[in-house]
């Protein structure tokens, strides 16, 4: 293979890795997240600091905090929630955004 070649599949990789790696970004936004979770979820769960919401649902910092929750858990959580929790009806991307929120609540 000739060094131009070469230099151009190198050229291609990088090209395709960066526009994985964007695309992946732009479906995991946290401040999506938060304007999506401010929109749905505060009626039950206190989303962020200084906000108040029933005692009936878990804090979001607290469901952040368990170690149990993992992005695949709170996934299958959206993907079909409980009968106390409405069928948001969200998009993949939007579950992404809202998980990426929860996540960076998460102690580091």
């Amino acid at each position: 293979m000739t060094r131009r070649k070469v230099g151009w599949c190198f050229v291609s990789l990088a090209a395709l890795l960066i526009s994985s790696w964007s695309s992946m970004a732009e479906a995991q936004d946290p401040r999506q997240g938060l304007i999506l979770a401010r929109h749905w979820c505060t009626a039950c769960h206190l989303v962020e600091a200084g906000q108040f919401a029933s005692d009936a649902a878990p804090p979001f910092a607290t469901i952040a905090k368990d170690p149990a929750n993992t992005p695949e858990r709170l996934q299958h959580w959206l993907d079909a929630p409980h009968p106390a929790m409405p069928d948001l009806k969200l998009s993949r991307d939007e579950q992404d955004d809202v998980i990426a929120y929860l996540l960076s609540l998460k102690p580091q």
